[in-house]
């Protein structure tokens, strides 16, 4: 009897837990998800076609690094240099991995596919669900993982297909979408005067160097700042 009861008690206890989870999850995707429409329309007018730009989000399934692609090659760099910067905005991506392996405890088939899931909005509700133990933390990746890849796909494609019946951005004043997009995405992550201070110095780094390098390259020389940035800040707190 006393099993039975503690059973009951903790699938109460686990229902109080999983609703806000999920319903934090549900946000989230839908809030990020619903920004693969700007992703897929800016993709097709930049030179994109509809199967390339389904296939990125599917495949790279990062927001940052494919808006990073999408703007080198918009304004008529290289796909290595455009991959570059997009191979390098992901790299964070495998510090989160990193911190989630054990509250995940992913194996096998699940560990594959989990690394596809590995974002920002994943790992964040993952790790803020995980004073709730490691059942709630296993959720809350899942649930936003999975709500973002689904939604965010889904609006790729919508968004790629309006993308292919507006033309040149040009016409409408849109050349300056994709950077404005980027920056959006980027400018809820800057909460400290350190990363502020990086966003800046690397933003004057990629401005100085346009006009004596390819397109493409001044990103890839920006990116080097924040590297920089994580020495001397780390020096400076020892």
């Amino acid at each position: 009897m006393t099993s039975v009861t503690a059973a009951a008690g903790d699938a109460a206890r686990w229902q109080e837990v999983r609703g806000p989870v999920l319903r934090q999850a549900a946000s989230v995707g839908i809030a990020t998800g619903a920004y693969g429409l700007s992703f897929g329309a800016l993709a097709t007018t930049s030179g994109l076609t509809v199967t390339q730009a389904c296939a990125l989000s599917v495949l790279t399934f990062s927001g940052g690094s494919q808006f990073a692609l999408i703007g080198v090659l918009g304004s008529g760099g290289s796909i290595v240099s455009g991959s570059g910067s997009a191979v390098l905005l992901g790299a964070r991506n495998m510090l989160y991995g990193a911190r989630l392996a054990a509250p995940l405890h992913l194996v096998g088939w699940r560990r594959a596919v989990g690394a596809q899931l590995v974002i920002d909005e994943s790992t964040a509700v993952a790790l803020g669900a995980e004073d709730r133990g490691d059942r709630a933390a296993r959720l809350g990746f899942w649930a936003t993982g999975v709500a973002v890849f689904v939604l965010w796909n889904l609006a790729t494609l919508i968004g790629a297909v309006a993308g292919t019946a507006i033309g040149d951005p040009r016409d409408y004043g849109l050349d300056a979408a994709v950077p404005a997009a980027f920056i959006a995405l980027v400018a809820p992550r800057l909460r400290s005067l350190p990363s502020w201070l990086t966003a800046v110095a690397a933003t004057a780094v990629a401005l100085a160097v346009v006009p004596v390098v390819p397109a493409g390259v001044p990103v890839l020389l920006a990116a080097l700042v924040p590297v920089l940035a994580v020495l001397v800040f780390k020096e400076r707190a020892q």
